[in-house]
């Protein structure tokens, strides 16, 4: 009777770890998406939000885009001709220097800030937008609203969204 009961109780365990060791690898690859998009949102978050390109001789003390000089004044999106040039976010001449030109940043395998291919994260697709929201009582003028999504390998079915905010402060600001 005690060989009967243990083996009920042995095959018991031994299929919930079988059905656990099954399904381990959807747990990495949730954690690597969010992994990337952790690093993907706090990269733009990091990004000067300036009335003027940052390369605008007025970036530090405009008080609004018309204190920018001609052309200088910053919009959602990536420069893409003079004064400032096409702006990529691993240009080596002219790198994403604003908070508002990740918008529309796209990339299909997960590379470093150099362009550099990270290795396993090949099959992972990331992108960005970036809106003009309010938050609070900050006007959406002077706050914006980042979206960073992940897509797994293919077959796995996992996409993380990760949102956060940025807001215009000093230099940009009065005293």
């Amino acid at each position: 009777m005690f060989i009967v009961i243990v083996s009920v109780a042995v095959a018991g365990v031994l299929g919930a770890l079988s059905m656990a060791t099954r399904a381990s690898a959807d747990p990495l690859i949730q954690k690597q998406a969010l992994a990337i998009a952790e690093a993907l949102l706090e990269e733009v978050q990091l990004q000067p939000f300036t009335y003027c390109d940052p390369d605008d001789p007025n970036a530090a003390t405009a008080l609004n885009t018309a204190g920018c000089t001609a052309g200088g004044a910053e919009a959602i999106g990536p420069e893409l001709s003079a004064p400032y040039g096409l702006e990529t976010r691993t240009g080596a001449t002219t790198p994403f220097d604003n908070v508002n030109d990740y918008h529309g940043y796209s990339m299909s395998g997960i590379t470093d800030i150099t362009g550099t291919a990270i290795t396993g994260l090949e099959n992972y697709i990331a992108s960005v937008t970036v809106a003009n929201q309010a938050l609070g009582t900050i006007p959406a003028s002077d706050s914006l609203l980042i979206t960073v999504t992940v897509t797994g390998p293919p077959g796995s079915n996992t996409t993380v969204v990760l949102d956060g905010y940025r807001v215009r402060y000093a230099p940009n600001a009065l005293p």
